[in-house]
């Protein structure tokens, strides 16, 4: 990239460890809010999806219709995007009958068709990009797809591989410490990193929140689903306040 060249503010924030803690934390945080409420309070897995489909398309409207980056709005949509992931990975999985691995399957064929289709029509997937409404159209659809589908590897990886939900948290969590690995000390394409770890780190969010809300003799520390959503989203917001956070930048004209 030139250093010379004009620079542009996105409409997302620049990607640093803060942006993954938080990731991490809305992550577990759509786990716990979504059992919440398609569970404790037995909205069941249809009428939750079409709820948090609802706040998600408002949220995305207004984060389209925003002239610059709001970081109380984004992670906002981010945590409404992972919410809506949680109970539509569980009405695929569960209501529709395929299974964990037949809606992991079925996700990632959609999300790398929607990666795809975004790269076609603007010539990159590039998140350092995301400062017009049609790549933020993409852009949104790309990360609900990959929450989704990271709820549905979450939970194939905990309830059908025998590895339980700390062992699916340590496979996910050394699968992000190899793509930092990669990001360090190779010349990996950092689009094809970011993506690898944006679908990799719901997942992990994802056994993170079962095993703080299922029963103990489940693996789970046997919070109530509120209680854990309370304390995470009080984390967030405790984030929000004292970590440091700015627009990704990229040249105008790219």
């Amino acid at each position: 990239m030139n250093s010379g060249a004009p620079m542009t503010a996105s409409k997302v924030p620049e990607v640093t460890l803060v942006f993954w803690v938080i990731k991490i934390a809305a992550t577990t945080l759509g786990e716990t809010a979504g059992d919440t409420v398609t569970m404790t309070l037995n909205f069941g897995y249809l009428a939750g999806s079409i709820l948090f489909i609802a706040l998600l398309i408002v949220l995305v409207a207004w984060q389209i219709a925003a002239n610059r980056f709001q970081r109380v709005l984004y992670w906002a949509t981010i945590v409404a995007s992972t919410t809506a992931g949680t109970t539509l990975a569980d009405f695929a999985d569960r209501s529709l009958g395929i299974g964990y691995a037949g809606g992991a399957s079925l996700l990632f064929v959609c999300l790398m068709a929607t990666l795809a289709a975004w790269y076609w029509a603007l010539g990159s997937i590039s998140v350092a990009t995301v400062s017009t409404a049609k790549a933020e159209a993409f852009y949104w659809l790309a990360i609900t797809l990959s929450q989704t589908l990271g709820t549905a590897l979450g939970d194939w990886t905990a309830d059908d591989t025998g590895l339980g939900y700390e062992g699916g948290a340590l496979v996910f969590a050394a699968g992000l410490a190899a793509l930092a690995a990669l990001y360090w000390w190779s010349n990996v394409s950092r689009v094809f990193l970011f993506w690898a770890a944006f679908i990799l780190s719901r997942p992990l969010g994802a056994t993170l929140g079962d095993f703080l809300d299922k029963p103990a003799a489940d693996g789970g520390l046997a919070f109530s689903r509120p209680l854990a959503s309370a304390l995470i989203g009080a984390f967030i917001i405790l984030c929000l306040i004292v970590l440091p956070q700015r627009a990704g930048r990229h040249p105008a004209h790219s």
